[in-house]
């Protein structure tokens, strides 16, 4: 489990819920906006169900940047249209199909150092019956991207402060290599329109998970 992160009780429970109705594999969808910890859940709870879960990250099917360039759209990395939307929707697909629970299925990951996906980084095994689908768009209504919901057992959206978030945001920026500056106006030109597009799928949620107190709940009217 990640250093000083300790998953609340309640979204323990309501995995052990889901695992408990016996389907041979259980999808849970982590959705919310860039830095509200959607990552750092997922993998607390890759490890409080270190027996059978494994993580299929959204940015695995980031566009890579040559191709970005090609389309003019470097400068708007991480919006919906600069991921390969179809697929991640194929390989959620593979998992959801009873198919796919006799052999390994391989999966993309993002290594945030080189920016860059790395192909079949990821492997999830036929032991895996929890499957934990962590990303910006899984509820967003358009293109290949509203086929994903539909393949969740359940999806949970993932707030933090706000503050606090783009204050995450911007370190994470500078740490790979950009300036305060510059981490400060990614923020501000790239990340904020995509957490207002991310936002507004709250409501699709099944359950929406809060960093400030540890609440599991179904999302306000």
């Amino acid at each position: 489990m990640p250093a000083g992160v300790v998953v609340p009780e309640a979204c323990l429970a309501r995995v052990g819920e889901l695992l408990a109705q016996g389907a041979p594999r259980v999808l849970l969808g982590l959705v919310g906006a860039p830095g509200a910890g959607k990552s750092t859940l997922a993998a607390a709870l890759q490890a409080a169900f270190a027996d059978v879960a494994a993580v299929v990250p959204m940015d695995g099917f980031h566009l890579a940047n040559s191709e970005l360039r090609r389309l003019g759209r470097a400068a708007r990395k991480g919006a919906p249209d600069t991921f390969d939307a179809a697929g991640y929707l194929a390989l959620l697909q593979r998992l959801r199909d009873p198919a796919s629970g006799g052999h390994t299925v391989y999966a993309p990951e993002f290594r945030r150092e080189i920016e860059e996906a790395i192909a079949g980084a990821l492997a999830i095994e036929p032991h895996h019956r929890l499957v934990i689908a962590e990303g910006n768009y899984l509820l967003l209504d358009q293109g290949p991207w509203r086929a994903v919901a539909p393949l969740l057992d359940e999806c949970w959206f993932v707030e933090a402060d706000e503050t606090l978030r783009n204050d995450r945001l911007a370190q994470r920026h500078e740490q790979f290599g950009r300036s305060r500056q510059e981490a400060l106006q990614w923020v501000a030109q790239t990340d904020a329109p995509n957490a207002l597009l991310i936002g507004a799928t709250r409501g699709r949620a099944q359950r929406v998970f809060r960093w400030n107190d540890g609440s599991l709940s179904a999302p306000a009217a």
